[in-house]
């Protein structure tokens, strides 16, 4: 059984900037580490399940733009989205990354999240290290879930995953990454170096969801793109693979797209994850955890 660190959340409403215009109004939501910053987009449609979107490694609310919006609008869900601990306008972390950062995440305050903002039926879709989270999350944290959709998942690390973050990390003084996360991040620095030094530390080398994918007895979406220098077709293969009992894994790969599928073709994830609501049972018990 794991151990869960408590966290006491409280809402605040916060009146948006334009810069978060494209992705709706946001509120602060209080943890016992600080306000997280967050979207909650109200329902639609009675019925549905709420969607929980986790952002990407150098992510945030922000940074999915108008996508939260697009989705409540086409599939009538509670959308939910928060900025983690140290990312957006989110406060720091307290404590320093460790090569079980997603694991932390997915075990500790998704959970507190999900109570407090009464997440009882829930969709979890993810981008990349997001996706990752939410696939530990639906295996291993005595939650049941509706379902994961998983947006450039990785479920193991390859050379070509520490390549291009090596790249990353050597051109980031220069480049104009910095300068484009400042627009999403109060703090872009601890932002970039925490995420790159921690996939670049030797003992993240062996990490990955093998422990968690067997016990997600929830439907599954994954969607890459084929052009994604990320992440490669053995990574949602190993889902496939591992995930032994989930009743229905969908594999979603898209032509002439990348690591962002969501913005890179919006419109074919949209319907991708109506046909896959359109597929969940409206009775949780079946995906309970034993």
């Amino acid at each position: 059984m794991h151990r869960r660190r408590r966290f006491i959340l409280r809402r605040r409403h916060h009146v948006s900037s334009p810069a978060a215009a494209a992705a709706g109004p946001q509120a602060w939501l209080g943890t016992d580490a600080g306000r997280l910053e967050y979207l909650d987009l109200p329902a639609r449609r009675s019925g549905r399940p709420a969607l929980l979107l986790m952002h990407e490694g150098l992510g945030g609310v922000r940074h999915w733009r108008d996508f939260p919006a697009r989705l409540a609008a086409a599939t009538g869900c509670r959308t939910v989205a928060y900025s983690r601990l140290g990312f957006g306008r989110s406060p720091p972390r307290l404590t320093p990354w460790t090569p079980r950062f997603m694991h932390e995440e997915a075990l500790q305050l998704m959970p507190a999240i999900r109570r407090r903002l009464d997440l009882d039926r829930v969709v979890l879709l993810g981008h990349s290290t997001g996706a990752s989270m939410s696939l530990i999350h639906a295996g291993e944290a005595g939650l049941p879930t509706a379902g994961v959709v998983a947006i450039a998942p990785i479920a193991f690390i390859e050379d070509s995953n520490l390549q291009s973050i090596g790249r990353m990390r050597e051109r980031y003084p220069g480049e104009r990454l910095r300068e484009s996360l400042a627009r999403y991040h109060d703090d872009p620095d601890a932002v970039f170096f925490g995420w790159a030094d921690t996939w670049l530390d030797p003992a993240f080398r062996h990490w990955s969801l093998a422990p968690s994918l067997p016990g997600i007895r929830c439907p599954i979406l994954t969607i890459r793109g084929e052009r994604d220098e990320y992440v490669s077709g053995a990574q949602t293969e190993a889902i496939r693979r591992l995930a032994t009992a989930s009743p229905r894994i969908d594999t979603l790969e898209l032509p002439a797209c990348g690591h962002a599928p969501h913005r890179d073709q919006p419109e074919a994830v949209i319907d991708a994850l109506l046909g896959f609501l359109e597929g969940l049972p409206a009775n949780l018990q079946e995906f309970s955890p034993e």
